[in-house]
């Protein structure tokens, strides 16, 4: 069955750079120095947020991708489910966060 996301299309993920290739490129560079080696955060962990940062942006190429990196530099199925249920929560505490905001406004109406 076809769908708007072919996960075929995650292979031409360098070709972002077809109609601005040094932006691509300084993309690419900024990346690779980002995800590719350890730094203050390993490998692993920089894939976990990635993966859960995709799951919350709702990137199927990405979450694919992440899938993968993170079973590449270690992690494991429950640290994956793990990470994505913390993008989860966030995602929902930062939703009702913002119902400080509608409490606000209906204390200047109501009141």
């Amino acid at each position: 069955m076809s769908s708007y996301y072919e996960s075929e299309d995650l292979k031409k993920f360098g070709d972002i750079g077809r109609h601005a290739g040094p932006l691509a490129e300084e993309f690419f560079k900024y990346y690779g120095m980002v995800t590719g080696a350890d730094g203050a955060l390993t490998r692993r962990e920089k894939a976990l947020i990635a993966l859960a940062i995709s799951h919350s942006e709702k990137c199927p190429y990405c979450i694919d991708a992440y899938t993968t990196a993170c079973l590449e530099t270690g992690a494991n199925p429950e640290q994956m489910m793990e990470a994505v249920h913390v993008a989860a929560t966030m995602k929902a505490g930062i939703t009702l966060a913002h119902a400080i905001q509608m409490n606000n406004h209906l204390d200047k109406l109501v009141l």
